[in-house]
């Protein structure tokens, strides 16, 4: 792709959007802050609103509280303190009016499953990433397994269950045991960054685990465990940026070991053969666009040990924290992080204005 006449260097007037109250928040302030100073970097003027303090954050001295990622999200009781009114009260704010555009650098809930988008449509504000409809399917992992399968793109077997069919075990455990067996990935339908996830090894420990999942969503997925490599490819615009493959120092890849440093090993680009790489690129490329994704995404890969890829998801705001992948992507390819930012940005000024991408 030829990304000259994209990056510009007109000052620009940004509101990130960060915080929120999903159980994400941590991570979404984490990558806002980063957002901000590879902005303020790249020459714009970027202003910092968490969804969760309310309206008028441009007109006010109100910050961000940043105390970092931990080990684990925020817990339920918590985030159920910050009301969803207060993030549609921000995002309908006439401040926003003032910006030139909003960058997304919320992680799940409200702000990744199409509804924030739905406000800044309404309101003409241009802002990144993708779309509402595109943006709902994404976050949805069942819908979003339905499309992959339409789409010829392979994604592990699974079954979903309501959070009230998990109550009797002898049955949950007779369900998954003849549909996808042991192990089994269970998450939640729709949460990001492995919130709420965990690995059954065994029929022994399904119950709790699925229990656990059901505090975050009235949906879980249980998924067929692939044996393997964890591998990542990061998309902006209509191309893809180098694989990334993770491996966590133990156990799997889980919330953790994504946001504590040292605990994971990052190897870009990852070590594939040349036919291995062009496929799964391909693959990434199909599942960004069966969705119809706009802008830029990340879309996670299992690569079996028969060198199989499934596609697990697709990330349409993908993390910008210190170890997030999509930044270790692009440098790779020698983008730094305030023209990856750039790029981001200019895209979706192209998009809003219905210029084609090229």
């Amino acid at each position: 792709m030829d990304y000259k006449g994209i990056v510009g260097k007109t000052k620009l007037k940004i509101a990130v959007l960060m915080g929120g109250n999903s159980a994400e928040r941590d991570v979404s302030l984490a990558s806002g802050t980063g957002i901000i100073a590879g902005l303020r970097a790249a020459g714009h003027e970027a202003i910092a609103i968490d969804t969760a303090l309310g309206a008028g954050q441009l007109t006010s001295i109100k910050r961000a509280e940043i105390e970092g990622i931990k080990a684990e999200p925020p817990s339920v009781t918590a985030l159920s303190q910050i009301p969803s009114e207060t993030a549609i009260a921000t995002v309908s704010s006439p401040d926003l009016k003032e910006v030139d555009l909003v960058f997304l650098a919320l992680h799940g809930g409200m702000g990744e499953n199409g509804t924030i988008q739905a406000i800044l449509d309404l309101m003409g504000i241009p802002y990144t990433g993708s779309g509402v409809l595109a943006s709902a399917a994404a976050m949805d992992k069942h819908v979003a397994k339905k499309i992959f399968i339409a789409s010829g793109v392979p994604t592990p077997d699974y079954i979903l269950k309501k959070s009230s069919e998990i109550v009797d075990e002898t049955v949950l455990i007779r369900d998954v045991e003849s549909s996808v067996g042991f192990p089994v990935v269970v998450k939640p339908n729709d949460q990001g960054s492995s919130v709420g996830l965990d690995i059954a090894r065994d029929k022994s420990a399904l119950q709790a685990i699925a229990a656990r999942a059901a505090e975050y969503s009235d949906k879980i997925i249980f998924e067929k465990y692939i044996p393997g490599r964890e591998l990542t490819v990061g998309i902006i615009g209509n191309e893809t940026l180098p694989v990334v493959e993770m491996r966590p120092h133990e156990g799997f890849y889980d919330y953790k070991h994504k946001y504590t440093p040292g605990m994971t090993d990052y190897i870009v680009p990852a070590p594939l053969t040349e036919a291995q790489e062009r496929k799964i690129r391909e693959l990434g490329m199909m599942a960004f666009q069966a969705l119809n994704c706009d802008g830029y995404a990340r879309v996670d890969f299992r690569m079996s040990a028969e060198g199989d890829f499934y596609c697990l998801e697709v990330n349409t705001l993908p993390g910008m924290t210190t170890t997030s992948l999509v930044p270790k992507a692009a440098m790779a390819a020698g983008i730094e992080f305030p023209e990856l930012l750039e790029r981001i940005a200019q895209i979706a000024l192209r998009h809003h204005r219905g210029e084609e991408v090229r």
